[in-house]
């Protein structure tokens, strides 16, 4: 790649950080305004501070990218996000960065030649993800956090599109997107900026098949089995750019402007330097590793997930927050400038300046003959040196004048400062939008159809529990993982059960050898259609031509109707109301294709990481792990070591863990507002549960929602059924 191909990205949390970006050599800032930010916490940027922004991030031909990566609830998509964007596209906002895909098909419609990035928070995870994307219009994709170089270079040979990679700053435990935790332990939501970190607490872990002592644990209590290293690159940056990494993200806007001035300069170095020298004489110094460290670490720092797939090198263990005897003050970015003064009695005065190719001009008033002491030359070039606070430093002044003349200060004060406006307003000019023309977006409510007996399915991630449940009465169809549908498939047809293969939670790499083609024999055979989790199993699917055989899991989300509407034109079969969407959430939400979880250990996590192999060893087995919490709340950490469920794959497909809640959700008691927000069909969840337990449960939620029976007592958590997410 060329020099000007490769983008410094740092982020600010607030003005000042932003101007501590700028000086220490980034190519573009990312920040947040007053809404929609995935950092509510961060000090952020007011719309007159955003309106600077831009336009000082245009004089130094520099960009900048506003953050809009949360979910929005229908009334926010509808009420307040068009208002909320226009003026900073009026100005010249170079991009958006976003979550939400009706944010993405909303934006795309109200606010044309607006680019958009995806977020990381989309989990893309593979080449046909990101090929989706390209083709509904992004210009460049956030990867996985997760994702290895080949990972990255894969996608890079797919698809034209930017990459933009994290190269430093702290990892989230989980899938970014794909944490629920803080949402569901506290209602302060991760996918709307709100993460209260409860990676970052002291967990007990604890094998329920083994009594051996976990290897980092020095006392109870003090271990942090979630809570990882910051990621630093700054020894791979050449291997970084050689898969195809266009912008190189620094992440921190939580942190303060000394920490963004002193990171950004260290990777301004290096990066002009390999390409200065190349990558065969690129060298890191020791004292520039560690000021990294000494700027901010937790237990020393890792290269993140590019040359490593998970383990406990990875791990800090602890929370302790180190910095070192290190300050790095942020400075201003000056622009260099010329000028020309022209003072000569009886003519106005005028002012000439130029930023590279771009001028400004200003006449003023009337230039007069001295009657007692005259102007000097100096006197005259030290009033026009006071730039102040603007971002311009002379690089050259030419004045001509008489000898004899006299022109009052104030003059030419305003001489300069409206020959450096009329200068920016050139500058600034080739940014401006005019506002569109208004775009229409999905209804924020829907009829419902209210059915007295709603249609159950259940899906589950064995095969005991499988061929337990298929048997019973009041089932309509089943999701399955691969195995499961090989033991299941014709018992559950002639059943006339719908069938539905279930994808992994998380896709990376190719598909198994054998899997679409056995698909399509299933399909063949009665299978209905698959389940699908994530962004690159559904654009998979769509490639081989069966999107309309798709059923979205809640992981896709689709918290708002322009959502759905976005799902709905690719033909998707249904979708799954969303589980941090409250009762009223949900009640102008478009649930008329969509199925509702009413039971099941909520997902709170998604993680390459593996509590097992970190706190214990890996086994390489499906087994499991608790993490006990100071409340003592046992959740526990499932191990898929075999996502695609094929026994074909060994371990050359990444596996994950999935740390489900402590409680399980249900609705049980809730049977008559779950059919007044008119669902098409009712979900139960199977994970951890054993198969007894699973058609215990089943046969108690059949008799209530389809034999009208009085629920029983159970302890069911009803998670942000009643209080939602913040």
């Amino acid at each position: 790649m060329k020099r000007e191909e490769i983008e410094l990205l740092a982020p600010a949390g607030s003005y000042e950080g932003f101007e501590a970006a700028l000086g220490a050599g980034a190519d573009a800032v990312y920040v947040g305004g007053a809404a929609f930010g995935a950092r509510a916490y961060a000090k952020n940027f007011s719309e007159e501070e955003l309106l600077r922004a831009i336009d000082t991030a245009h004089i130094h031909g520099k960009k900048l990218y506003l953050t809009v990566n949360t979910l929005l609830k229908n009334r926010e998509l509808t009420d307040q996000l068009y208002d909320y964007l226009l003026p900073y596209y009026r100005e010249g906002l170079d991009a958006v960065i976003v979550q939400d895909m009706g944010v993405f098909a909303a934006v795309r419609k109200m606010f044309p030649g607006l680019p958009l990035h995806a977020s990381t928070q989309m989990t893309v995870t593979g080449p046909e993800g990101m090929k989706f994307l390209e083709e509904q219009g992004a210009s460049r994709v956030v990867t996985a956090r997760e994702l290895s170089l080949e990972e990255i270079r894969r996608m890079h040979r797919t698809s034209p599109i930017e990459i933009e990679a994290f190269i430093h700053g702290a990892l989230c435990y989980s899938y970014s997107g794909q944490c629920l935790m803080s949402s569901v332990l506290g209602g302060r939501s991760g996918n709307r900026g709100k993460c209260a970190q409860p990676c970052r607490l002291p967990y007990e872990v604890l094998l329920p098949d083994k009594k051996d002592v976990p290897r980092k644990t020095k006392n109870k209590g003090d271990l942090c089995p979630l809570s990882l290293k910051d990621i630093s690159t700054i020894e791979i940056l050449p291997e970084i750019l050689e898969a195809g990494v266009s912008s190189l993200k620094i992440e921190g806007r939580m942190k303060q402007p000394g920490y963004t001035a002193g990171v950004t300069k260290v990777y301004r170095k290096y990066l002009d330097l390999l390409f200065e020298k190349g990558p065969d004489s690129y060298k890191v110094e020791e004292r520039d590793r560690q000021y990294l460290l000494d700027l901010f670490n937790r237990g020393g720092s890792c290269t993140g997930y590019y040359q490593m797939q998970n383990g406990p090198d990875m791990m800090a263990f602890t929370n302790e927050k180190k910095t070192g005897n290190v300050t790095c003050s942020p400075v201003q970015k000056k622009e260099k400038i010329r000028g020309s003064l022209i003072l000569y009695p009886g003519s106005a005065a005028i002012l000439d300046v130029s930023c590279g190719d771009v001028h400004g001009t200003a006449a003023l008033g009337e230039v007069q003959y001295a009657q007692n002491q005259p102007l000097t030359r100096e006197r005259v070039g030290i009033q026009m040196e006071k730039l102040g606070n603007t971002p311009y430093e002379w690089e050259s002044l030419e004045i001509q004048m008489d000898d004899s003349v006299f022109v009052p200060m104030k003059l030419l004060n305003q001489l300069r400062r409206q020959a450096l406006a009329a200068m920016e307003e050139e500058i600034l000019q080739k940014y401006r939008r005019q506002e569109p023309v208004s775009a229409s977006l999905a209804p924020s409510s829907a009829k419902k159809s209210v059915r007295k007996k709603l249609p159950i399915y259940v899906s589950c991630e064995d095969i005991e529990t499988a061929l337990a449940l298929y048997k019973r009465e009041g089932i309509r169809g089943m999701y399955l993982p691969f195995s499961a549908m090989k033991q299941c498939l014709k018992a559950g047809t002639d059943r006339g059960l719908e069938m539905y293969l279930a994808l992994p939670h998380i896709i990376r790499g190719e598909l198994p050898e054998g899997y679409l083609q056995q698909a399509r024999e299933w399909l063949g055979q009665g299978m209905t259609g698959f389940l699908v989790r994530n962004l690159e199993a559904f654009a998979i699917l769509q490639k081989a031509g069966l999107a309309e055989k798709c059923v979205l899991d809640h992981s896709m989300y689709t918290w708002n109707n322009e959502a759905v509407a976005f799902w709905e034109e690719q033909k998707v079969l249904k979708d799954t109301i969303p589980l941090e969407l409250n009762e009223g959430e949900i009640r102008h939400r478009n649930n008329s294709h969509s199925e509702m979880l009413v039971y099941g250990y909520l997902p709170l996590m998604m993680s390459a990481q593996c509590v097992r192999k970190n706190v214990y060893r890996c086994d390489h087995s499906e087994g499991k792990a608790e993490l006990k919490d100071r409340y003592d709340k046992k959740f526990t950490a499932a191990c898929f070591c075999d996502p695609w469920k094929m026994e074909n794959t060994g371990d050359k497909t990444p596996c994950y863990n999935i740390i489900y809640n402590s409680i399980p959700y249900g609705l049980l008691r809730e049977r008559e507002q779950v059919r007044k927000l008119g669902p098409a069909a009712l979900r139960l969840s199977f994970t951890i549960e054993d198969q007894n337990e699973a058609v215990r449960i089943l046969d108690e939620f059949v008799n209530v929602y389809q034999n009208e029976a009085d629920p029983p007592q159970r302890e069911y958590t009803k998670g942000h059924f009643k209080r939602g997410a913040e």
